[in-house]
């Protein structure tokens, strides 16, 4: 028979992504919790968990058993009175680092709103880190572009393109579109995180354009702030348009992204009933 405890070390391991963490999130040791781990499996007749040297994964046993172990803790919970995350309707949701914080801000504080009785994790990373939290059930539910393509599901939000985002000062800023040529003599912001980076480098090198780096940063808001006080200019989706920056279309970069909302398969249910995320989907397309 399973015992609680074992089920509540997996959900551990799972969530926090490693052993180390998981046991200090259960208050054991690390050779307890492993040893747990082990006759969970032993029980089961089958591993649920890949261990390497870089992360932990959920095997297809693993993943199969992610759903029940949630789903039986909650009623745990629930048989207790305990104000735990279960109980509470935790909602753990991913969202893409290259979306502006005043989107995000708004958007958040109309789901929370709208659904006083659930709690709202938010996890930040890249497109492929947050696609790994989906796969290894660390998370609920992504916000990223091009996810639900990719994940072959899901809720499109918005369409946007990109663009030469510029001080709304500056001279350019009413253009219709600016060429590559244009902007040769600007310093140039890096984003480090944008999922398009490659291609909008190889749009300027292909031109001849090879700017002054003024700032390399992996914060879009302080990319954003660099460029609004006149730093220099980068290239960004549209929705970082406003508070001092103006995004003009780049000439001939033809990219464009579709930011979507993307469930976990053990989730689906639960994202589908909660009113916070329906409110937050509601928000981001607004």
């Amino acid at each position: 028979m399973l015992d609680r405890s074992l089920l509540r070390y997996f959900l551990a391991v799972v969530d926090q992504g490693s052993f180390t963490r998981a046991a200090a999130a259960c208050r054991v040791t690390q050779p307890t919790l492993s040893a747990g781990i082990a006759k969970l499996e032993g029980l089961l007749g089958e591993p649920v968990l890949m261990r390497t040297s870089r992360r932990v994964a959920l095997t297809a046993a693993g993943s199969r058993l992610l759903g029940h172990a949630r789903r039986i803790e909650a009623e745990f919970a629930r048989a207790e009175g305990a104000p735990t995350e279960a109980s509470a309707r935790l909602m753990r949701v991913g969202i893409v680092s290259t979306m502006p914080a005043r989107l995000i801000r708004a958007a958040v504080a109309q789901a929370l709103a709208a659904a006083p009785g659930e709690r709202l994790e938010l996890i930040e990373g890249r497109d492929r880190e947050l696609a790994a939290a989906l796969d290894r059930g660390r998370v609920d539910a992504v916000v990223a572009p091009d996810a639900v393509e990719r994940g072959g599901g899901g809720t499109a939000l918005f369409e946007e393109g990109y663009g030469v985002a510029m001080a709304a000062r500056h001279a350019l800023a009413g253009e219709a579109q600016v060429a590559a040529e244009r902007v040769a003599a600007e310093p140039m912001i890096v984003r480090r995180h944008c999922e398009a980076l490659s291609e909008v480098s190889r749009h300027f090198t292909s031109r001849g354009v090879r700017p002054f780096m003024a700032a390399r940063t992996t914060s879009d808001d302080r990319a954003a702030a660099f460029v609004a006080a006149g730093l220099g200019v980068t290239v960004m989706p549209e929705c970082f348009a406003g508070d001092g920056v103006a995004v003009v279309p780049l000439e001939g970069f033809a990219r464009r992204r579709v930011v979507g909302l993307v469930t976990a398969a053990d989730s689906a249910r639960r994202v589908a009933d909660s009113r916070l995320v329906e409110a937050l989907v509601a928000a981001l397309r607004e």
